[in-house]
């Protein structure tokens, strides 16, 4: 069977992890982000299942960049977007806060829907994204981080709603990490309960070949969302994160 998947963001940290396991699992990607020569290393590891594209989210010809990946793969039956920022801002920096909307906000936007009116004009497809557990409760140490991913999270469940509602076949799998050893948190605050890129990967292509609606990655955040969603308003503007 010649599965076709494009992953935006695919250049490092999970989107590349879930390249490489897509790849090893016989499907044929379309590869793209910022940085093309990172690209270009994965496509060595299989040239003539891989095709490449320069690609930034906050651009506005990014959605007619994702359309000319597609006609070179030839279609495509997975959109997985794994593109995002973030960064702590406890001092509510301006450019941090709008740099963290134009990507995780504007662009996630774009993207998804790019991807929804390609799987709506085919009939069927499947859409999956990363999220966070961060979307779960507003968080002060990083204010438009946690509110984007927020957004995320809404405007799946939105899609995914519309979608039956329309009749469409598209699946969506919104993935929640927790905290993940990548260079998404490369400042030096000590996270806790860190997961490897690699684990947290294979589980998010065994939860799309499962078909799953939401995961939550780990068992320990699945625990602490749980318990973060019973905590009153009250108490939780008072806790020091």
């Amino acid at each position: 069977m010649n599965r076709k998947a494009i992953i935006v963001g695919a250049s490092s940290g999970i989107g590349l992890e879930v390249a490489k396991l897509l790849l090893a699992d016989g499907w044929h990607l379309g590869v793209a982000a910022r940085r093309e020569e990172l690209l270009l290393e994965l496509k060595e590891k299989a040239p003539e299942r891989v095709e490449v594209m320069t690609l930034d989210v906050t651009m506005p010809d990014a959605g007619e960049r994702l359309h000319s990946l597609i006609e070179r793969l030839g279609g495509m039956d997975l959109y997985f977007h794994a593109s995002g920022i973030g960064k702590q801002n406890r001092t509510l920096e301006e450019g941090i806060e709008l740099r963290t909307m134009e990507t995780n906000a504007v662009g996630f936007t774009r993207m998804i829907g790019e991807a929804y009116r390609y799987f709506a004009e085919r009939g069927a497809g499947h859409i999956a994204a990363i999220t966070s557990i961060a979307g779960t409760k507003g968080l002060g140490p990083a204010p438009a981080y946690s509110a984007t991913k927020a957004l995320q999270a809404t405007y799946l469940q939105s899609l995914e709603q519309q979608a039956l509602q329309r009749g469409l076949k598209i699946r969506f799998t919104d993935i929640r990490p927790g905290f993940v050893d990548t260079a998404l948190l490369n400042d030096s605050f000590p996270y806790p309960m860190l997961m490897r890129p690699e684990s947290v990967a294979r589980d998010i292509v065994r939860s799309i070949y499962r078909h799953r609606h939401v995961r939550v990655i780990d068992w320990r955040y699945r625990i602490l969302t749980f318990f973060w969603r019973l905590i009153p308003r009250w108490i939780w503007r008072r806790m020091k994160l």
